[in-house]
Parts: structure tokens; sequence; C-alpha cells
């Protein structure tokens, strides 16, 4: 289980309804800023809870419990084979970037992913996005390849870089 607070004043905490509102607002600024995502707009938040696995999504808060980012997973598949491999999503509060946010929540869904037998994360960062292809090679993923012009954004067709951390404690 993630815990406590480190030197940043930052403490990783279990998702839940009460980050909602937060959640999908950062949600939404990334979208706004156009590299992050494929979407347009943050879903509600039932949608969101339902896309997500519950045992592996947090979020990031100060010291008064205010969001400053989240994380969570998805199923890559349904089929059996996949059952330890999730695709995850972080996302940082504008104002909060550069303060490690994004690496304690990273460190907290690799713990927790870990103690649940989940031997592959993997994700889709524009390429545009460098500093979350750097955030995630710096948390021990690599890059896979790129899926060259995969789907349509805002009129153009966008490339996707596929990354992946493979655990060295789960067989």
């Amino acid at each position: 289980m993630p815990s406590p607070t480190d030197p940043t004043g930052v403490t990783v905490v279990p998702m839940s309804v009460a980050h909602a509102e937060e959640v999908l607002a950062i949600y939404q600024a990334g979208i706004d800023e156009g590299d992050a995502t494929f979407e347009t707009t943050a879903p509600t938040w039932e949608a969101f809870d339902a896309g997500k696995l519950p045992e592996h999504r947090f979020t990031a808060v100060d010291e008064r419990g205010t969001v400053l980012g989240w994380i969570a997973t998805s199923r890559v598949s349904d089929r059996c084979a996949y059952a330890g491999v999730v695709e995850h999503s972080v996302y940082v509060h504008p104002g909060a970037r550069g303060r490690g946010v994004a690496s304690a929540l990273l460190k907290a869904l690799i713990d927790a992913t870990e103690a649940a037998g989940v031997w592959t994360i993997q994700s889709g960062v524009f390429p545009e996005n460098t500093a979350s292809i750097a955030l995630h090679e710096r948390a021990g993923f690599r890059i896979i390849g790129t899926r060259e012009r995969i789907g349509r954004h805002h009129g153009r067709w966008r490339d996707v870089v596929l990354l992946e951390r493979r655990s060295p404690v789960v067989n």
C-alpha cells in the first residue's frame, strides 16, 4: 500500500469518490493542453470510476488534502493471459509540476501492482510529451515502439509512443 508523505510534502493515498471533482478537473486540464490524450473532455465520475481498477488508483495530496495529481490503471484485456498486464495514466495539476508528484504516484503504483502480481505496466504517450516520456524512463519504463498515425486528434494524425515496465520482482 502506498504511503506516506515524502520530503516534498506530497502524500499518496488511494483514490476515492471524495477526490472525484479534483481528479476530473486535473484530467480536463491535461486534455486542454493537447498532448496528453485523444480524449476531448473528461468523463463523468461514474464512467471514470467504472473504467479504472479500484486497487490501482491513487491521488497525491498536499498537507491540506488538495489533490495535486492522480494515477490509475485499466485492464489491457479481459483474456486471462493478460491478467498481469495493466495500462496506466498519470496526470499532475499544472501548478504542481516539478515537485515530484508524478514520480511519487508512479512509485506507489509500481509498489501496489507488484504486490498484486502485475508483471507489466504499459502506457501510450504522445511523442511531443517529452516530460512524460522522461518521467517514465526514470521510473524504469522503456520505449518499445511507436504506433504511427494511430489516431486523429483535433483534425491531425497523431503518433503514440508505447512504454512498458516489466517487473523485476513478479515472474
